[in-house]
């Protein structure tokens, strides 16, 4: 029975006490998920056996039903005697759960103490256990009544990948965070996206799938008004004066992160392009690109009669001559 001491304590893998509440189990289930997400994490192994454990935790902890029985059971870890029980009968008669006696459960026939956890209260199990009692007549109502175990493969369904696309406004593809998927089965998730997503990718979310297979997403960027992304930079159109095209200064440019302050050098051309160091989008290595800004020269359609005068004296007094070279 040394096998039966590997234990996994679900509220140790969530950093949580066995006092917990929903919320804080939820809260500390994002934070890691997030933190060990294996599109976060490419190619590290820890990082993604540690999110099917948090997973795993959550599946139990998160269900008040499915908790209820596991601190029921666990409590018999580490207990004194337990490999000597463990080896003489059946485990304890006098406990229920999914509608069966635990006595139909024999720890010496699984590998580790999770295993038989979960056989218990009925999650992620891997054999079936059918009892038939014998000799209950007049027997001691204190005492175990003896039991046949007979154990038969369980015939699980064939696990199936599936795949669904999502699209997401520009937006959210680039911030990241929860987002709630409803799926054509009907079943609705609520899955930790990761943050600079691009159109063509697609993301695992494992045992999601038919009968324990993964969910594949592929994801769609839906255009935006504003906004052209071109590998991680990112181009945008804003409009100027004619004043401030002739005489520079400061105007307002958007970008994904809101409005930033971007200079205008004097006598800028419309069409020309500034950059914006760092405020494109972030590759997968999680460096960003530029974002180029082009300008374009608004002239007014409707103006008062004080700028109409104003215009009128510069025109007299001006000296540039943008077609003298067309009649040279």
């Amino acid at each position: 029975m040394q096998n039966l001491r590997n234990f996994r304590d679900y509220y140790e893998v969530l950093g949580v006490s066995k006092d917990a509440t929903n919320e804080e189990i939820k809260k500390n289930y994002r934070r890691l998920a997030r933190q060990y997400h294996p599109d976060l994490n490419p190619g590290n192994k820890a990082a993604e056996e540690k999110f099917k454990d948090i997973g795993e935790a959550y599946e139990i902890l998160s269900d008040p039903t499915k908790r209820a029985q596991y601190d029921q059971f666990s409590r018999y870890w580490k207990q004194k005697g337990f490999d000597k029980q463990a080896q003489k009968k059946p485990w304890g008669a006098d406990s229920r759960s999914n509608g069966r006696s635990t006595q139909d459960v024999n720890p010496s026939n699984y590998s580790d103490f999770t295993t038989f956890i979960n056989e218990v209260i009925g999650v992620k199990t891997g054999r079936n256990a059918t009892s038939t009692a014998a000799n209950t007549t007049n027997a001691d109502p204190f005492r175990t009544p003896r039991t046949k175990v007979a154990y038969t493969p369980n015939q699980r369904p064939t696990k199936r990948d599936i795949e669904a696309r999502l699209s997401l406004p520009l937006e959210k593809a680039y911030h990241g965070g929860l987002e709630r998927i409803r799926l054509e089965d009907g079943r609705s998730l609520e899955v930790e996206m990761p943050a600079g997503m691009v159109t063509g990718q697609i993301i695992r979310l494992r045992n999601q799938g038919i009968n324990g297979g993964d969910l594949y997403l592929k994801i769609t960027v839906e255009p935006h008004p504003l906004f052209k992304i071109e590998g991680t930079d990112i181009y945008c159109q804003i409009p100027i004066t004619p004043s401030e095209a002739v005489l520079g200064g400061q105007v307002e440019a958007p970008t994904l992160d809101g409005l930033v302050k971007m200079t205008i050098p004097p006598g800028v051309r419309s069409g020309q392009r500034l950059r914006l160091a760092g405020k494109g989008y972030p590759s997968d290595k999680g460096k960003r690109g530029d974002q180029l800004v082009e300008i374009q020269i608004v002239t007014p359609k409707n103006i008062s009669q004080e700028e109409r005068q104003l215009y009128e004296k510069i025109r007299q007094i001006e000296n540039f001559r943008p077609r003298a070279d067309l009649f040279s």
